[in-house]
């Protein structure tokens, strides 16, 4: 399968495809912006003025040149000139130093305590090869505790001088290799490093969906481990958010298409809170129709990719550590059939 198409089909909607950090939507993503815009400024400024006075210089003395005349006389010794071109790129440099501390004092900010009424959001995110996985942890002060998969939900913020922030605030860990967390419209690049811990934080008061990469090379699938961020207006995000805190009744023993998924070995790698299932090792399930994607959004989450994806995932990420089990036409699809009811 042409792993081009499902890549262009991660996003229905043709804006939430922008990866350009000169469109930021949250105050760091807009810091580093104000960096980048000033450097290529200064570097620019420079690159004219030298290739300025390079062709002054050509077109100056071509004729003594071609004329085989004596070359312009030259400059030795001379002070102004000396401590001119040793004075100014110090300025500049100095310059860079101060903006680039400020930025970095502004893009890591030390995570606060959760505490009621801070409206802050508080993830921890590990990075596996290849998919990310979202422990939600604390939010406006209380204790979450459930886990999502490769889609993450954040609410967003109120727009104005005197509206709510909602700030997001990240751990983020590595269960192999290094990975690094980048959402170019939200916040720059941070590395999950394997027993290190590191943090990151953004807001957004502009709803949407907010794409990114893994930025560090880890591995066969390391260009389909994409990043899906869900900026909701506040009421969407509540709901979403005690949906996903909900677990799953145990499965009727008179349910065929449940007893197919319990009878397979997906149960020893993936959960399924609030039954049996209760593997750690990939994505957990409980709800995984609420998700709009598969396969670190890669494909979209429908039940005909779903039920394709189930039958042989490495036609679709080949390298991946999900086994394709061979099951047949009626036991992939009723697994599917199960799979479905989780929303």
């Amino acid at each position: 399968m042409d792993l081009g198409i499902p890549l262009l089909l991660a996003s229905a909607d043709p804006a939430t495809q922008d990866l350009s950090i000169f469109d930021p939507a949250s105050p760091p993503a807009e810091s580093i912006r104000s960096l980048s815009v000033l450097v290529f400024a200064i570097t620019a400024f420079i690159f004219v003025v030298v290739e300025g006075i390079l062709f002054y210089s050509l077109f100056r003395f071509r004729r003594r040149a071609a004329a085989g005349t004596a070359e312009p006389p030259q400059v030795y010794g001379s002070k102004p000139i000396e401590i001119a071109w040793t004075a100014a790129p110090a300025l500049i440099v100095f310059v860079l130093v101060l903006v680039t501390a400020r930025t970095l004092w502004e893009v890591n900010v030390p995570p606060p305590r959760p505490q009621a009424g801070d409206n802050t959001l508080f993830v921890t995110v590990v990075g596996h090869q290849w998919w990310w996985e979202y422990t939600y942890d604390h939010y406006d002060g209380q204790p979450l505790g459930f886990t999502t998969a490769n889609e993450l939900h954040v609410p967003a913020g109120e727009p104005g001088e005197n509206g709510v922030k909602r700030p997001v605030y990240l751990t983020l860990r590595s269960a192999d290799v290094c990975h690094s967390f980048w959402v170019p419209r939200l916040a720059g690049k941070t590395d999950l490093i394997p027993g290190r811990e590191n943090k990151m934080w953004f807001q957004s008061d502009r709803p949407g969906v907010y794409l990114g990469q893994c930025a560090e090379y880890c591995g066969t699938q390391h260009a389909g481990m994409l990043l899906r961020v869900s900026v909701d207006p506040p009421a969407a995000f509540d709901a979403w958010r005690k949906n996903q805190a909900k677990e799953k009744p145990p499965p009727s023993p008179d349910d065929v298409n449940a007893r197919a998924f319990f009878s397979e070995t997906c149960v020893k790698c993936h959960r399924v809170r609030g039954t049996s299932a209760n593997g750690t090792y990939a994505p957990d399930l409980t709800h995984l129709m609420s998700r709009d994607t598969l396969a670190s959004g890669m494909i979209k989450n429908d039940p005909d990719t779903l039920r394709r994806w189930v039958a042989d995932p490495q036609k679709i990420k080949p390298g991946c550590l999900m086994p394709a089990f061979g099951t047949g036409k009626q036991d992939g699809g009723d697994v599917t059939a199960y799979l479905l009811t989780l929303d």
